[in-house]
């Protein structure tokens, strides 16, 4: 038997070995030392577990070789026995390590039919979530073991990639639908900083990463999910758009812009200031509602409140041959009268991107004309996720289309033109006021509202 000689791990590595939840994702930013923690962990577990079945997955064959491949190689020679032609590793207690890849959406149901009792993706990113759906059909038990072991996947991954919409879901906002349960989802997040044998032995890496452009360096160094390369809004930051609630004062001009489907309805409430700032301070992101209870829950969220202007795309607005109609005639008929706002995507998209461009400061601090309040966790989640179009990088990709509903709302309230608000009334001396007066505005009020 040879001898396996490992290195000590650092901290961040250790929270990654001891997590037993049954998804385990590890990562963040580039030189954190994930390759190397997850070959580590696949390694120990399969010498702790007697029959233990492990499938080591990267995106593309040559990665797979250069990462994994030959270090396993170099680390389990006398260990274990390499066998190319199944390219997987066989420990005497009856655990194998088995190396893959998926460099083509179904390559990945090679593996259906297949039980693994671990599963791990190498750059989870670089997966797409079918790929990933599919590969949980496997993970379960392979009957193979000597002890009872409960089946559980390994992540590790960096912003950006075709999966990162997926991955910054389940770890990151931690927004789960269905069955999801938060508990079985753990996010370990790691540093080029912690990664000591780095700092130490290439610290011309790290100068590499810090001299990165803006936004790159904010997602390779900083592991800041809110950034990555194809992504549209760029300047989003939550540290300059999004804030905690406050009470919008009465005199803002309130808006409410719409994008329907039945497979989503958006909603977002905006004000705006006397200095033309705007503020989305409310959120509906619901599915499956037909257009009557669509007005419903707008009249339900929307509490009395008075509003300026509310609008919605044009498409709302085309008649269907079978009734006559339109969507807006029906929310018409529910309590609810829409403004149409402008279709020009490309032209609304970069209008968009003029209320978000962050402007400095007197103080050195960055601000931007639209914030958004930290209660409307659906538009957060999905404005900084909307990509290029690749055939035009000009508009925004309708793909994933899941995520582009209340941009898309957001869209039509920029294109709708909002105005400033007038500056606050200037309050009325004590001795002015008719009493009875303001029982007959309050009653007017009341009933206008």
């Amino acid at each position: 038997m040879g001898k396996l000689e490992i290195p000590a791990p650092y901290p961040k590595q250790i929270q990654f070995f001891e997590a037993q939840s049954k998804y385990i994702a590890y990562g963040g930013a580039r030189g954190g030392g994930k390759s190397w923690a997850a070959r580590v962990k696949a390694i120990a577990l399969a010498l702790n577990n007697s029959g233990m079945q492990i499938l080591l997955l990267r995106r593309d064959l040559q990665s797979l070789r250069e990462n994994h491949l030959l270090p396993l190689q170099k680390l389990l020679k006398g260990v274990a026995t390499y066998r190319a032609s199944t390219r997987d590793f066989t420990f005497p207690n009856g655990s194998r390590i088995i190396l893959g890849y998926c460099a083509a959406e179904s390559d990945v149901l090679q593996y259906q039919g297949q039980a693994y009792d671990v599963i791990f993706m190498e750059e989870a990113t670089h997966f797409t979530e079918f790929q990933f759906q599919t590969l949980t059909e496997s993970n379960r038990s392979s009957g193979q073991m000597d002890k009872p072991f409960e089946s559980r996947m390994y992540f590790t991954c960096n912003p950006g990639g075709v999966g990162h919409a997926w991955v910054k879901r389940l770890f990151i906002d931690k927004q789960y639908k269905e069955t999801e349960r938060a508990s079985d989802y753990t996010f370990i997040k790691s540093l080029v900083y912690e990664n000591e044998h780095l700092m130490k032995n290439d610290p011309s890496y790290i100068r590499n990463l810090e001299n990165l452009p803006p936004d790159r360096r904010r997602a390779m160094l900083d592991g800041d999910w809110d950034v990555y390369e194809g992504q549209y809004f760029s300047e989003f930051n939550r540290n300059i758009h999004v804030m905690e609630p406050f009470a919008i004062p009465r005199h803002w001009n309130r808006y409410i812009s719409i994008d329907y489907g039945l497979d989503m309805f958006a909603a977002l409430w905006i004000a705006v200031d006397e200095h033309g700032r705007g503020y989305v301070y409310k959120e509906i992101h619901e599915s499956n509602l037909i257009i009557s209870d669509a007005a419903r829950r707008l009249k339900e969220v929307n509490n009395g409140e008075n509003i300026l202007m509310s609008f919605a795309p044009p498409d709302l607005f085309n008649r269907r041959q079978d009734t006559g109609k339109s969507a807006v005639d029906i929310f018409l008929e529910n309590g609810w009268y829409f403004y149409k706002s402008n279709n020009n995507r490309v032209q609304g998209w970069y209008d968009l991107k003029e209320w978000m461009k962050p402007v400095e400061q007197k103080d050195g601090t960055h601000r931007a004309r639209l914030v958004i309040f930290s209660n409307c966790v659906n538009l957060i989640r999905c404005l900084p996720l909307l990509q290029h179009d690749e055939k035009k990088p000009e508009d925004v990709a309708t793909e994933p289309h899941e995520y582009t509903h209340a941009p898309d709302a957001l869209r039509g309230f920029v294109c709708g033109r909002p105005t400033a608000s007038e500056p606050a009334p200037m309050p009325v001396p004590d001795e002015l006021i008719d009493e009875e007066e303001i029982d007959d505005i309050d009653s007017f009020l009341s009933f206008g509202g």
